[in-house]
């Protein structure tokens, strides 16, 4: 049977953008927004329960990406696996941290009127602490590749049973834990964007983020396949995304997108410097889109004010 107008659903209707090749946008990075707007993050887990110790700017930056022409809404809980809060001492806190991000999502759609279809994406990384005055992950915090499988299958449960539209599978870029994070997404039913993260290696080569000894290529070949819906670079530096682009067009046809960063961050507070203005960065913009890039967002150091220059210049 087809489906009538008033049987579609916002996961539908963004389908139909990109079955169309229309653009989607995603919104800007939540935990440099919470940071710049006064809260305060913790020293372990960063932005992981910001939204639950401030959940009225959470609110308002997910109202503010949606007035700018955001799409898609991505809950803050890209530092609540368990895989971060465990080692911090605030396990107990995961389903608490991962149901609130997904709900003030839902709260700030239902509350923020809007003329175009708007998903809520259930965030998931495979983030690990790091070494304190390092950028490196902890290896002594590596979960085994049991508990990493029982920690992605809880969360992507939990972001699913809180409601999320979708699951965003940001930074990926370790296939041993990436592949527990997509099988545990996929099994959810709900469709699956993935986004992988890679850097330059000395030699100037694409390479992973976390594994710099494997070429970004290489990445794309063992985590590209049908289970995604959507595949694209993020976390990753803005001059990057061509390059990376390359990489992922060679692996699938499903749509791509970027959601880069900008600058860089210093410790111990976790404060961007040096990003792009948001002039700058809907030029970069443009150039994707004519690229064929479809989905775009803006990560670490943007704002709503980088989301809204990008759909006014779209739209131009």
């Amino acid at each position: 049977m087809n489906q009538t107008a008033s049987e579609e659903t916002p996961v539908s209707k963004v389908r139909q953008l990109l079955a169309a090749g229309e653009n989607v946008w995603l919104d800007a990075g939540n935990g440099t927004e919470l940071q710049a707007r006064g809260a305060k993050m913790h020293p372990k887990v960063w932005c992981g329960i910001a939204h639950v110790e401030y959940p009225e700017i959470m609110h308002s930056i997910h109202c503010d990406n949606i007035k700018a022409g955001a799409n898609v809404i991505t809950s803050n809980t890209f530092s609540s696996n368990r895989n971060m809060m465990g080692p911090a001492g605030l396990g107990g806190q995961v389903k608490e941290a991962v149901t609130r991000g997904v709900e003030l999502a839902l709260q700030a759609r239902q509350q923020t009127p809007h003329d175009h279809p708007v998903l809520v994406a259930g965030s998931m990384s495979h983030q690990v602490p790091i070494t304190p005055g390092t950028n490196t992950r902890n290896p002594d915090t590596m979960p085994s590749a049991e508990v990493a499988r029982e920690n992605f299958n809880e969360i992507a449960q939990l972001l699913a049973d809180a409601g999320a539209d979708l699951l965003l599978l940001e930074m990926m870029s370790d296939p041993d834990l990436a592949h527990h994070a997509i099988d545990a997404a996929s099994a959810t039913g709900l469709p699956v964007w993935l986004g992988l993260c890679c850097k330059k290696s000395d030699t100037g080569e694409l390479v992973s983020y976390t594994r710099p000894d494997m070429s970004f290529a290489t990445l794309c070949n063992e985590l590209i396949d049908s289970r995604s819906e959507a595949v694209g670079i993020m976390h990753s530096n803005i001059d990057y995304v061509r390059d990376a682009i390359s990489c992922i067009r060679s692996c699938t046809q499903a749509p791509v997108m970027a959601y880069p960063d900008s600058g860089h961050f210093t410790m111990p507070e976790w404060n961007f410097e040096e990003t792009i203005s948001p002039h700058d960065y809907a030029q970069r913009s443009t150039e994707w889109i004519n690229d064929g890039v479809q989905i775009i967002g803006a990560c670490c150091g943007m704002g709503v004010e980088h989301i809204d220059a990008c759909v006014t210049a779209a739209r131009s």
